[in-house]
């Protein structure tokens, strides 16, 4: 089927500007970089987080920047559509969270502050733009209500998105990542409603945060982190295309009526992963009496890395699985399922992919079981930088080797471990190694120990000799020939 003039415009423009965006943040990205090592703006580890040495935290900036660009280029194309003025408000929320978030980033806000910013951010995107969640379009015999329960559901709803993004920034490509597919997947969606100044937005976002996704995977020389900025900026930009999608004057309507879509529960599949994550480790902490907001290590992702999984097949799998909901969506939909159960299914996929692949995974680890034991040595293949087309693949991706300020990742831990252990005897040091590797998973293969450690291969069987007989370690499978072969840390 031709397309036609008006169809050609849109997708020459789309392409353009995902072109001009993608170039903006990559040429913005090092220049960024090398101020957040400058002026030392940097995330440093600690028992919580997952790195090992600091890294940048403006991410974030570089992204908003090519956004910016983006946008702003589609106004002066040849295929320009009269509408960007109703971008205005997102625009100057994004601009709000971005600065809040940086300034999170540098000198920390508590979480009270940060959630009054958020809920006002929110009020003022819904008054500036006149739109806001105000019907259920029939779902459970609910149709169109009043401003004073749309206001506040909004507002709910808004909160929960963007901490539910600023959650899952765990692991290198996972915030982005997801945020990077959810984008394009609202992008689809408003171009087939004619939504093109979102449509713009969606595509500009996603293209901007290819380049940054790229370094924070692949980055040895130029990783950096997102940051507070950008998850805060991600989340009111998904924010916003949800009220778009949900509110009464959607250009989706047609889809609600005509063809039953339930818009709920497509943008439910969408956000699935941060928000059912979110949920469950919020409902875990209050069930506990902690703090919803307090940090820890409870999150989806923390189960992968516990058993060995990489960050990038960890934040892989998790696009993956919200990628499998949005399909499971979209088959009740094309199979003419009900406008309620569209979203019932939505729900019992969320909780059983999201939810269950966390209990799942949490029993195996709490009982030390023999599938556990599979994973664990299955791990070690996942770490994909360890094999030679990765690092070649690194090599071309990464920052460019003439750039000598900027310090390879690896060469920075090794540093920094060589800082920490120069008063140490060298068995010392193997030791505080080998405890150091096994202490970041749920169980350790002894030959991965002696391999992956860092530790004198000379001293690891005394060190897991003393550490057993001491009883800090725990042999969890032996081998055909009653030697310990895999080895787990004994929680406190």
């Amino acid at each position: 089927m031709s397309l036609t003039t008006y169809q050609l415009k849109m997708v020459i423009a789309l392409i353009l500007i995902m072109i001009i965006s993608c170039y903006a943040v990559h040429w913005v990205y090092f220049k960024i970089l090398r101020i957040a090592k400058d002026k030392n703006i940097v995330d440093n580890p600690d028992a919580r987080k997952l790195q090992k040495t600091p890294i940048p935290v403006m991410g974030g900036i570089a992204v908003f920047f090519g956004l910016l660009v983006g946008v702003l280029a589609s106004t002066a194309l040849p295929y320009h559509f009269p509408e960007h003025t109703s971008l205005f408000p997102i625009i100057c929320a994004m601009s709000l969270m971005l600065y809040i978030g940086a300034m999170d980033d540098i000198v920390g806000l508590t979480a009270r502050s940060r959630l009054v910013i958020e809920i006002l951010t929110i009020l003022g995107l819904i008054y500036s733009s006149g739109g806001c969640i105000d019907t259920f379009r029939g779902l459970w015999g609910i149709y169109q209500f009043s401003w004073w329960i749309g206001v506040p559901l909004t507002v709910v709803a808004g909160v929960g998105i963007i901490n539910a993004v600023n959650m899952i920034d765990g692991v290198n490509g996972l915030s982005s990542g997801l945020c990077m597919v959810c984008s394009a997947m609202f992008g689809v969606l408003f171009v087939r409603s004619g939504d093109m100044h979102n449509a713009y937005l969606a595509f500009a976002m996603a293209a901007s945060l290819l380049p940054f996704f790229v370094h924070n995977v692949f980055g040895m020389r130029s990783r950096m982190f997102i940051g507070d900025a950008g998850t805060m900026v991600m989340g009111i930009m998904m924010t916003w295309f949800v009220m778009c999608i949900l509110k009464n004057d959607t250009r989706l309507t047609y889809y609600a009526g005509a063809k039953g879509v339930n818009l709920i529960a497509l943008a439910l599949a969408i956000m699935s992963v941060p928000v059912f994550d979110t949920l469950r480790v919020m409902t875990m902490r209050i069930m506990k009496g902690i703090n919803p907001f307090r940090p820890d290590k409870t999150h989806l992702h923390h189960v992968f890395i516990n058993i060995g999984i990489s960050h990038s097949i960890t934040s892989l799998t998790e696009i993956l699985i919200a990628s499998t909901i949005v399909a499971i969506w979209a088959i009740a939909d094309k199979t003419r399922v009900s406008y309620d159960m569209q979203l019932y299914i939505v729900i019992i996929a969320s909780v059983v992919l999201v939810w269950g692949t966390y209990f799942f995974l949490r029993y195996h680890v709490n009982h030390h079981t023999n599938l556990l034991h599979r994973l664990t040595h299955f791990s070690v293949a996942t770490h994909l930088g360890r094999r030679e087309w990765w690092k070649r693949l690194t090599s071309i991706l990464d920052a460019p080797e003439k750039d000598e300020y900027l310090t390879v990742d690896d060469e920075a831990h090794a540093e920094h471990m060589t800082r920490k252990y120069e008063h140490q005897s060298p068995y010392e040091q193997s030791r505080l190694k080998v405890r150091t590797y096994v202490m970041s998973r749920a169980e350790s293969v002894i030959e991965d120990i002696r391999e992956y450690s860092g530790a004198s291969k000379e001293y690891v069987d005394k060190i897991l000799k003393d550490a057993i007989e001491d009883g800090r370690i725990v042999v969890v499978k032996y081998d055909k020939d009653g030697n310990p072969e895999m080895i787990a840390k004994v929680e406190e």
